[in-house]
């Protein structure tokens, strides 16, 4: 070999040592496509009500269904209280890196509408990320009460004021909106008696503690079909296929009345786009799933599919809606 060959091969190898200790000097850089890992370790979602809740039951549902198609646990934590203002504000002030959500219902942006001192803005302080879908709530009462629907029921709380009582899950729960809306209209005297989730507040309706309630219908539908609970009403626009003998709430003396619970997955404020369209596009897979499907038909739910964007406006527009409602009823708790 001559002398110029053996000198380029000494600056080539210069090179290439150069650059394996700048390599060691700098040490491994971040990968650019960090977050299309996401998730890359288990997940909490946080319910703000009791086990076994219609919140729950539909929560756990899509939560499974998730952590199949995510391959990394949905580990579900209640944190029931103060109407799911507790479970809400432990997500509004988590870290915005995915690995803390919330599935709630309506309830998530309506109590801020009547609570006076609520923790959280249900606006600035989350990140929509899917609607997933609603349910028709159910009056219900305790099988000794002398009726079989909500005119009877009107019919004795008239005659006798302030002798029956309402459970609710909790205030300004779709549920205790729905109770009060009956209440004013009605010009009842029927005290509301307040609950941290669907399942006390069944329980005492169905021990006789409370003459009635308003509940979502996968929690509450159960109890019917196995005798323990008397359904009057239901406060959809039309009959469902479940109760087809039962009113509506509309049919029984309130003419337009609708009043749906509505489901969905939140994040905390400024979730990252990417992560955020990742679990919106993930939820409108799962509930397109058979299996869900079946479960959701069970129990009345119908699922939607939705961007981000457009669960923005369905907010917005549910908190325009119930606003007047809630104005006009003069609904206002402590």
């Amino acid at each position: 070999m001559n002398r110029t060959g053996r000198t380029g091969r000494r600056a080539a190898l210069g090179v290439i040592g150069a650059m394996v200790m700048m390599a060691l000097m700098v040490g491994p850089q971040p990968v650019a496509f960090a977050s299309e890992a996401y998730p890359n370790r288990p997940i909490k979602m946080i319910i703000p009500y009791t086990p076994g809740g219609s919140i729950d039951t539909v929560g756990r549902l899509v939560a499974a269904q998730l952590q199949r198609q995510l391959g990394h646990a949905i580990v579900i934590e209640n944190r029931p209280g103060a109407s799911g203002m507790i479970g809400s504000e432990a997500v509004a002030k988590a870290s915005a890196d995915g690995y803390t959500l919330l599935f709630n219902a309506s309830s998530q942006v309506y109590l801020p509408l009547v609570a006076k001192n609520a923790p959280y803005d249900a606006i600035r302080d989350f990140t929509p990320i899917a609607q997933v879908g609603h349910v028709p709530l159910i009056v219900v009462a305790n099988t000794s009460l002398p009726t079989n629907s909500l005119r009877d029921l009107v019919k004795l709380a008239k005659a006798k004021p302030r002798t029956y009582t309402w459970a609710t899950s909790g205030l300004g729960t779709t549920s205790h909106l729905t109770e009060e809306m009956i209440r004013h209209a009605f010009k009842l005297e029927m005290d509301i008696v307040s609950y941290k989730g669907a399942v006390p507040q069944l329980n005492d309706v169905m021990g006789g503690h409370v003459s009635a309630a308003v509940s979502p219908m996968p929690g509450a539908y159960p109890f019917v079909k196995a005798g323990r609970l008397k359904v009057l009403a239901v406060t959809s626009s039309k009959r469902i296929p479940q109760l087809p003998g039962v009113p509506t709430v509309a049919e029984s003396g309130l003419p337009g009345f609708e009043l749906l619970s509505w489901y969905g997955l939140w994040g905390p404020a400024n979730l990252p786009a990417d992560i955020t369209r990742k679990l919106s596009q993930e939820v409108n897979k799962a509930v397109r799933e058979a299996s869900l499907k079946t479960r959701f038909d069970e129990l009345a739910f119908e699922a939607v599919q939705s961007t981000p964007e457009q669960f923005k406006v369905v907010i917005k527009d549910e908190i325009d809606k119930v606003a007047g409602i809630v104005k006009a009823a003069g609904i206002r708790i402590d």
